[in-house]
């Protein structure tokens, strides 16, 4: 995949999570990579109440404590973070992990990767920094870390995520039964690039 089509993959990918949270009744919160894609992450979402907190600097852990200790400062306490690599996930999967939070500390939605599409917490996270980011022993390494920190675990229903070309495949059947714009959007996107690679293989 070029460049450019991966640029295109990215953009469908961002806008089902957008569509995810537009759906969200509680506050929402988008985290850009870099100060200076706050003003264009401010007009990605309708509404008064959203909030722009930038990722910061350091590995994915680093970032998402940056993150956590930005919006706990502010005074917000359940929070339920996701990426924009999983556009299987929906306003039920989000509203399963927020009434989990009600019980347990820490909420984990596993990947089928060995990563996770969900994190959810409703108090400080450990130091994240050490953990074996984007690797299939990170959902096992990050619930072992919660519990070393005396934090409880729970379980969201388990999901995908698009890491790599393969994993378009993967979730292209689930987007073929789901009728939300982006999603059919990206189905039909999936479905071209596979289409033209088989063409060109001829």
């Amino acid at each position: 995949m070029g460049t450019e089509q991966a640029l295109t993959v990215a953009q469908h990918l961002l806008a089902c999570a957008l569509e995810d949270l537009s759906e969200w009744p509680g506050q929402k919160v988008i985290a850009p990579s870099h100060e200076s894609d706050c003003d264009w992450a401010s007009q990605l979402l309708e509404g008064k109440d959203n909030l722009v907190v930038p990722q910061g600097s350091g590995n994915l852990g680093e970032r998402l404590n940056h993150i956590d200790n930005e919006l706990r400062l502010q005074g917000k306490e359940n929070l339920i973070y996701i990426g924009s690599d999983c556009p299987t996930l929906s306003l039920k999967d989000l509203s399963d992990t927020a009434q989990r939070l009600k019980t347990y500390d820490t909420v984990f939605s596993k990947a089928s990767d060995g990563g996770v599409t969900i994190m959810a917490n409703r108090t400080h996270w450990p130091d994240l920094s050490e953990l074996p980011w984007s690797t299939g022993s990170l959902g096992v390494s990050l619930t072992s870390l919660c519990r070393q920190s005396r934090l409880s675990v729970g379980y969201a229903p388990s999901g995908q995520d698009v890491d790599h070309l393969k994993d378009l495949l993967g979730v292209l059947p689930e987007l073929n039964g789901d009728n939300r714009p982006a999603r059919r959007a990206l189905a039909k996107h999936i479905q071209s690039i596979f289409k033209q690679g088989k063409t060109s293989h001829a």
